[in-house]
């Protein structure tokens, strides 16, 4: 995203009613760095306030920071909350790896190209695909749209079994991407789960991939010491894959938590539905294929979670999310 010129404005959220607010600070010219989408039951603010980069503190709620881009109806909060969750759940693809277009795609390649297959996925095709959750259902719906390969077989059970075999070798591929760790973290994330399991909130990841590939990324990328920290949910565990809440729900009731207690973080749509299905918070950090996707159900919305001194959102914030809504 590009830089542009903002105009930074402190204001207490004492004086701010439903209708006003009373400008307290100086102004000053800065840059805004991300986007979150923001608004409380209690008290909107105006969009006329583009290109306004805000502070806010609030004494009850002790929200720190909101920015707000002039690329965006959108802003970016940072809070403090005596409220924790009980569980953090993340998607893994897009999440904590943009994983989709240099990983998942170019094992799916490699894949078809081993197989003599004559298939080729390109990146708008693949950006289409993902709107199906689970790369076996994805690759069945595309040879049902498009026809099946010749290499194919012709039965419904044996084509599972010849879907469920591309699938395992593109697992196999994918991993090895990750273990040569060709694909870093996104911004933010080994900070928020360390920040999470310091205070003794529950951390899993919830995917629709296969789970070997999941707990490698878990495994080589997070490291080993986190790893057997967090639970995994992934793959078939559960019969229905996001936008149904199925793996949602196991992991509530498995961690034995309260899904309104719960904070997830995804980057689609899909995922989002999902998330929200079961009854838990969700923020949406958009990844590459997701950036233009309808997150008006989100509770907020950010271009990653960050690291300092750029960070965007933190584990005070996702408490904070239990104790107000907020609206993209």
């Amino acid at each position: 995203m590009a830089s542009s010129s903002t105009t930074t404005i402190s204001l207490s959220l004492a004086t701010l009613s439903s209708t006003t607010a009373t400008v307290t600070s100086s102004i000053t010219q800065t840059k805004t760095s991300s986007i979150c989408s923001f608004r409380s039951h209690e008290r909107t603010l105006s969009s006329s306030l583009l290109g306004t980069r805000i502070r806010v503190y609030n004494k009850t709620a002790r929200t720190r920071v909101v920015e707000k881009s002039s690329s965006s109806n959108g802003i970016t909060c940072l809070a403090s909350s005596s409220v924790l969750p009980s569980a953090l759940l993340f998607d893994c693809d897009g999440v904590l790896v943009d994983t989709e277009k240099d990983g998942h795609r170019i094992s799916f390649n490699d894949t078809f190209n081993e197989r003599e297959l004559g298939v080729s996925w390109d990146v708008d095709l693949y950006g289409e695909l993902l709107k199906i959750g689970g790369g076996k259902e994805r690759m069945t719906a595309y040879f049902n749209k498009t026809g099946w390969p010749e290499k194919a077989p012709k039965s419904e059970e044996e084509r599972k079994e010849f879907i469920a075999s591309l699938h395992k070798r593109k697992t196999e591929l994918f991993m090895a991407l990750i273990e040569k760790k060709l694909l870093p973290l996104r911004p933010g994330v080994a900070k928020l789960i360390d920040q999470a399991l310091g205070k003794g909130v529950k951390v899993a990841v919830c995917s629709t991939s296969n789970e070997k590939a999941v707990s490698a990324i878990v495994s080589f990328l997070l490291g080993a010491e986190r790893a057997e920290k967090i639970k995994i949910f992934a793959g078939d565990v559960v019969p229905r894959k996001k936008p149904d809440p199925a793996i949602y729900t196991l992991a509530a009731n498995t961690l034995g938590v309260d899904p309104s207690s719960c904070v997830v973080v995804e980057d689609s749509a899909i995922g989002l539905a999902a998330a929200k299905a079961a009854g838990m918070k969700c923020i949406v950090t958009k990844s590459g294929y997701t950036a233009d996707e309808d997150f008006l159900n989100a509770d907020a919305v950010f271009d990653c979670i960050g690291d300092p001194p750029e960070e965007c959102f933190d584990l005070a914030f996702c408490g904070s999310l239990l104790e107000k809504q907020y609206v993209s």
